[in-house]
């Protein structure tokens, strides 16, 4: 056996020299070969976020997965920290602040802090290795799935940018629910060197016409960024192409977002009915912006920016009318004091797991009613390092994309 960092390195040169639908076996293969480990397990979270699915075992009879609730396996990957189980070693999976799954190794004598630490890299670039095999290879979506994704739910997650990011300064998280049947949210994202860009949407219908509305609309979005439009002109040319696709018979609620993580100013397009809230210490509040209209009502609509400055430590929460338009069996409405409530409770949570959070007090909430509408729920966290003696400075958000 050679010293750990030698390990490391041929650990992760037989993951990169693999196929990407053996990466797990080639991880494994190399891990037992240079550390004292004698067994060893990938788990990748489900997209509801609910179970965590083995790729070694996926064939093995009863490889259900663990539950991500109330297992150390599943606390790894909430909290993003290490776990240990008896000769257990739990370490998260995750790649640019985007949670993937769970690396699960067996030892008959428990290891080491040194060698923690080098599994713990090891499983970091397990992450991003996966990330990229998730464009070649369908083996690791099939692990993902406890259930089918229906045709316009598996239209939506291929639009998405991925489910969390880490930035200079900030941390991002999304989710979509149901999560198997999801049809019309959505919500994208882009980072930048001084931030990000964001957008959420809410196209109307149902099914596989309302992905595709939602499918155009991110589209033209994603083109008239990368042509380099600010926010309102982006706004702007998605309206015309959605209209001149649908002749203002179909039209998408859309909160367009470009953020600042140098100066924590964020310039805003509401042209819909996606909710904005700010959790600023223990108090939450509904942030009210000058609601304009749907893109793709009249194809020649002029959009108009607006502004808002966070504070070190805000949290910011956009979600779709699927969430805060929700009733109990008993008629409450989810968007008022129980959402705000639910958000003060995420407090203490990263924004990928406040999000999860979220999601779960929503499924509570309207536990035995029937879902009449698809939900996104969106959260930014501002986590700037202090600069002792410095000002926040720069141009404005909406005059520069980040």
């Amino acid at each position: 056996m050679g010293s750990i960092s030698e390990g490391v390195h041929a650990v992760r040169q037989a993951m990169q020299a693999a196929p990407p639908y053996a990466v797990a076996e080639a991880l494994r293969d190399a891990v037992t070969l240079h550390f004292a480990v004698e067994r060893v397990e990938v788990l990748l979270a489900d997209p509801a976020l609910v179970t965590l699915r083995p790729v070694l075992e996926e064939y093995a009879p009863g490889a259900r997965g663990l539950a991500i609730d109330g297992t150390p396996a599943g606390r790894t990957f909430a909290s993003q920290t290490p776990q240990r189980e008896g000769t257990l070693l739990h370490l998260p999976v995750s790649a640019c602040g985007e949670r993937v799954g769970v690396l699960s190794l067996s030892f008959g004598t428990p290891p080491g802090t040194e060698a923690v630490e080098d599994l713990q890299e090891i499983a970091t670039a397990l992450g991003h290795i996966l990330c990229d095999a998730y464009r070649i290879t369908d083996r690791y979506h099939r692990v993902r799935r406890a259930a089918r994704l229906t045709l316009a739910a598996e239209m939506q997650w291929a639009l998405l940018p991925g489910c969390g990011h880490q930035g200079d300064g900030y941390r991002l998280a999304g989710q979509l629910e149901p999560a198997y049947a999801v049809y019309g949210d959505n919500f994208d994202w882009a980072c930048g060197p001084r931030g990000l860009i964001l957008s959420v949407t809410d196209g109307m219908g149902a099914g596989v016409e309302a992905a595709m509305l939602t499918t155009l609309t991110i589209t033209a979005l994603r083109n008239a960024r990368r042509s380099g439009a600010g926010l309102e002109e982006q706004a702007g040319l998605a309206d015309e192409a959605i209209y001149s696709q649908y002749g203002g018979r179909l039209h998408v609620s859309t909160l367009l977002m470009s953020f600042d993580a140098e100066t924590g100013e964020a310039a805003l397009v509401d042209a819909g009915s996606p909710r904005l809230l700010l959790m600023r210490g223990s108090q939450v509040r509904h942030i009210e912006l000058e609601q304009q209209l749907p893109l793709g009502m009249f194809g020649n609509t002029a959009y108009t920016e607006q502004h808002l400055r966070l504070e070190p430590g805000d949290r910011l929460i956009v979600a779709s009318d699927g969430v805060y338009s929700s009733r109990s069996q008993g008629g409450t409405e989810f968007g008022g004091s129980s959402l705000e409530s639910l958000i003060k409770s995420t407090r203490m949570q990263p924004a990928d797991e406040a999000v999860r959070t979220m999601i779960r007090g929503l499924l509570d909430f309207r536990r035995g009613m029937e879902v009449l509408d698809d939900a996104v729920v969106v959260c930014l966290d501002w986590t700037p390092d202090p600069k002792p003696g410095s000002k926040p400075s720069g141009p404005h958000p909406g005059r520069e994309r980040p």
